[in-house]
Order: C-alpha cells, then sequence, then structure tokens
C-alpha cells in the first residue's frame, strides 16, 4: 500500500485534509491522503477505491491508473453490472458482446455477469473511473452493452438553463437500466435551478474546474480531482466557481441509480 499522490515522508506544514466523512449521509474524499489498494486481478494498476458499501454506499467505485500493458481479465462477477470511463490515455475492452479501443471519453457498460477486461496497449499512463453495482433485475426487461465516447454525445440543456448542461451515457427511457452514468457541465457561475432531495444516491468524480458544492447543510468547497458520494436524501446543489481570468467549466461524471420502485 503506498499514497495515491506518492507523497511520502514528513511535510512542511501542518497535516491538514479537505475530505469529510459522514457516513450514511455524504463523503468528500480529496485526492491527497487517499491510498492505493492491493486488488487481485489488476496487473500493473495503482488502484484506489473510492465509492463503497463500508460508506454506505450500493455500489463501489475506484479510480485505476494503468500504467504499460496494465491490464484486467475479469473486472465484474454474476451478478454485477459494470461500467468503466477513460479519463486520460487510451485502453482497449473486451466483454462477451463487443470490443473497442477506448481513448479519452470512451466507456463501455457491461451488463451483470458480463465480465470486462481491459488493458493498456500503449506506453503511456491510462487513467480510469471504474464503476461494480449489483443489478436489480426485473421481469421483462434486460440491460445490454452500450459502447461510445463522451466527446460524440450531446450537450443537452439541463432544465431549460443555457449555461448548464448534461450529458447521458446509457438509455433513459429503457427499464432494462437500474442506473445511468451522466456528465454535468457548469459554465462559470452557474447552479443547480434548486436543492435537490431525492431518494437516489450518486458517486462523483470532479473532471474539471471548482464549486461551492451543498452536501446535506454544509457548504464545500470542492476541485478537480476530488470525489463525493451522497447517500439517499442528503440535500445536493452547487454553484461553479473560477479563478479570476479562466474560465474552466466545472464538470463531473456521476452514477445514479434509477428505474426502479421502492424494495419493501
Amino acid at each position: 500500500m503506498s499514497y495515491l499522490n506518492n507523497q511520502i515522508g514528513y511535510r512542511d506544514a501542518m497535516l491538514e485534509t479537505r475530505s469529510i466523512i459522514k457516513k450514511e449521509n455524504y463523503v468528500v474524499l480529496e485526492p491527497d491522503g487517499l491510498v492505493k489498494n492491493s486488488i487481485p486481478g489488476f496487473e500493473n494498476c495503482d488502484v484506489t477505491i473510492l465509492g463503497s458499501p463500508e460508506m454506505g454506499a450500493s455500489f463501489a467505485d475506484y479510480l485505476v491508473t494503468a500504467h504499460a500493458g496494465g491490464k484486467n481479465a475479469k473486472v465484474g462477477a454474476e451478478g454485477i453490472e459494470t461500467f468503466l470511463y477513460v479519463i486520460e490515455g487510451a485502453v482497449s475492452v473486451k466483454n462477451a458482446d463487443k470490443e473497442a479501443d477506448l481513448t479519452q471519453g470512451g466507456y463501455i457498460y457491461s451488463p451483470a455477469g458480463n465480465l470486462v477486461s481491459f488493458e493498456n496497449k500503449g506506453d503511456a499512463d491510462a487513467k480510469i473511473y471504474l464503476y461494480k453495482r449489483r443489478y436489480n433485475a426485473i421481469e421483462g426487461y434486460s440491460a445490454y452493452t452500450v459502447v461510445g465516447n463522451a466527446n460524440e454525445l450531446p450537450w443537452i440543456s439541463y432544465e431549460g438553463m443555457e449555461n448548464c448542461y448534461v450529458q447521458n451515457f446509457l438509455p433513459t427511457d429503457d427499464f432494462g437500466f437500474d442506473m445511468n452514468m451522466h456528465i454535468l457541465k457548469f459554465h462559470l457561475g452557474a447552479s443547480h435551478g434548486y436543492i435537490e432531495t431525492h431518494v437516489q444516491e450518486h458517486g462523483m468524480y470532479f473532471l474539471t474546474g471548482k464549486a461551492m458544492y451543498r452536501l446535506d447543510n454544509d457548504w464545500v468547497p470542492l476541485q478537480k480531482g476530488d470525489y463525493v458520494f451522497m447517500d439517499a436524501y442528503c440535500p445536493q446543489a452547487c454553484y461553479a466557481v473560477g479563478d479570476e481570468g479562466r474560465d474552466e467549466a466545472l464538470t463531473y461524471i456521476y452514477s445514479k441509480d434509477c428505474n426502479r420502485d421502492v424494495e419493501l
């Protein structure tokens, strides 16, 4: 085990962190202080477990850096659906239905029990966001493999606002899918239209920009590289903020469970 940022030894400053742990409510993980986890199946990869049931999530999120030749031949398991998104670099992916070479923005969703493999066949590192969740099957519907690239998806105006946009990675009108993955983009000064409070969970990885984010009753500063878990009914909203003279939009990729009734 070692640290994600490769920082070792004593520091000149006092020890401090922006991470916040409120299990079964919300969790903020900044990159500093996160560790690399040793997990069977990942070869020549640095793997950090982000979201997990240990914090209250019904899913698991990972940040994976696949070095040259880095791979995993069996991602997933019986009953487990998986989603892989390429943040940087390129990897080759394959499941029982499809195979593809994914570059930055590329993704694959693989339905439950359909194991995915990935391999970095280049010389440069590839950074991957990986999601796994137990599939909630319902009679008469089933999910299927989806491969695409965010750079080819349309930006849809978010609830009619012209400085806030969303991308949908999976079908939004197919009950075969019990989750979806999205990217939200806020231009500087943009915000949610209201503070959301809903039964869905979110796992969120921040790709660009900075934000002041409302989580429960707290306003929390967030930025590129941060990870957030929000449990069901955690009030949430954000404003995109930035440095003077810079115009970098806030973007983050996030998961959402959907298309299912409450289980009693």
